[in-house]
């Protein structure tokens, strides 16, 4: 088994496209990380980049205790499924899966024996012998996964292998691919922007998000625990609530959360509590999930009321949309990052030369020379245009709450939801928790 280390990775395109961002990440031997992320986050970038089909702008990769940053694909002893399968059209399904065995020249009676070994594990050995083109999209993702499988690779890479499927061949694909790569103890990492298959599979998650990481952990860490706004509001379905609100401390040290015309109040022991009793004004960002609000017929002392807008009926449960006249917050846009700023113009080859012979002379200087390199992809901080408003908002000022049953609730009346303040995550402005976390 081989673990994999990542050490501040970049990738610039063009001189100008900062995609993957300083990224330092640990994988250990055996183990499946899936890396998660809304589209264009860099990490399909940044999987390439441990395959080797993208060269490293700035960083290292290391396998082991051996430096992989310039190793050339072949011998990094990897295994790269892509999105699409990219099989041999010419070739059954027994030639795909041998191809690379063909190849490394193994002998053809041994090399027979795996791929029908393999098969057998996939579930895919009657249709061996068939054209791709008569498989369909699940049987062709095998063989996909047979053909990376057969060379017995150190490390797994899967790029979204699931999204051309059908719901139930997604479910029945997805068992079999956690299966299969815990059987075989191969160090796996995985891409892709779907958070159920991220939590069924991964042992660890890493959420991406504008090339980089903003939180790693357990599926159970990265969702009941998560570190900042955005993982919060990309974990879980239906999204989570969150909520602007003010911190008000009282003279004897209790700490209530003001949301304008509506308030709840933290314990005295709340660990969040002694957090913010010095901080009276301070505005921060509650989150809370679907299942963390109860309707009640009233009295409770930390409860929200409004106006029940609407029921949705979701087979298992219902979900109601309650309007309480609150400041609703976007994930998506707290702490986003602007737009890459474009580089500098290269400079003239002359000066290129002379600036390559002085970095070579001198450690010193060419580690400060790439300081300012880095520096020239950094982002600047966001800027809100004058005419709108710093904090992002939702268009419609709902709460989102799960219900067992509808009985007794109808659209347009009066809902009172008790809140369970100890399954609330407390943010500050920027997205961050205000009870830091480690993982």
């Amino acid at each position: 088994m081989t673990g994999i280390r990542l050490d501040a990775v970049s990738k610039v395109y063009d001189g100008q496209y900062l995609a993957v961002d300083g990224v330092s990440l640990e994988v250990a031997a055996g183990e499946f990380m899936v890396l998660l992320g809304p589209s264009g986050c860099g990490k399909t970038t940044l999987l390439r980049m441990i395959a080797g089909l993208e060269e490293i702008t700035e960083g290292e990769l290391w396998f082991d205790r051996t430096r992989t940053t310039i190793l050339p694909p072949r011998d990094r002893g990897v295994a790269l499924v892509f999105q699409n399968g990219a099989l041999y059209p010419n070739r059954t399904a027994r030639g795909n899966i041998m191809f690379p065995l063909e190849i490394a020249g193994e002998d053809a009676t041994e090399a027979n024996a795996k791929v029908s070994g393999l098969a057998k594990i996939l579930g895919i050995d009657t249709t061996l012998d068939r054209l791709p083109r008569t498989l369909s999209g699940g049987q062709r993702q095998r063989v996909a996964i047979g053909r990376a499988l057969v060379r017995q690779p150190r490390i797994f890479l899967m790029d979204e292998p699931l999204p051309n499927l059908d719901a139930t061949m997604r479910t029945e694909l997805r068992q079999e691919i956690g299966a299969m790569a815990r059987d075989l103890n191969v160090t796996t990492v995985y891409v892709t922007h779907d958070q159920i298959e991220a939590l069924t599979l991964a042992d660890r998650i890493a959420i991406m998000r504008e090339g980089r990481i903003e939180d790693v952990g357990t599926p159970a860490q990265v969702y009941n625990d998560p570190a900042t706004a955005f993982v919060a509001g990309f974990m879980g379905s239906p999204r989570i609530n969150l909520m602007s609100a003010t911190v008000r401390v009282t003279d004897h040290h209790r700490v209530f959360l003001d949301f304008g015309i509506q308030t709840i109040s933290l314990s005295p022991i709340d660990r969040r509590s002694l957090i913010l009793r010095h901080n009276d004004g301070r505005q921060v960002i509650v989150g809370a999930r679907s299942d963390a609000f109860t309707p009640v017929a009233g009295g409770d002392a930390n409860e929200l009321s409004g106006t029940l807008r609407t029921l949705e009926f979701h087979g298992h449960q219902w979900i109601a949309f309650v309007h309480c006249d609150l400041e609703m917050i976007n994930p998506d846009l707290v702490g986003a990052v602007p737009a890459r700023p474009t580089a500098p113009p290269p400079p003239s080859p002359a000066s290129g030369t002379r600036t390559r012979h002085a970095a070579a002379s001198s450690p010193a200087l060419a580690s400060a020379l790439g300081a300012i390199v880095k520096a020239a992809f950094r982002r600047r901080p966001p800027q809100p245009p004058a005419e709108e408003p710093s904090t992002p908002a939702h268009r419609r000022s709902d709460l989102v709450i799960e219900v067992g049953a509808a009985d007794g609730l109808q659209t347009g009346a009066t809902v009172r939801l008790s809140v369970d303040t100890s399954r609330l995550h407390i943010f500050d402005e920027s997205g961050r928790r205000i009870d830091r976390i480690t993982r």
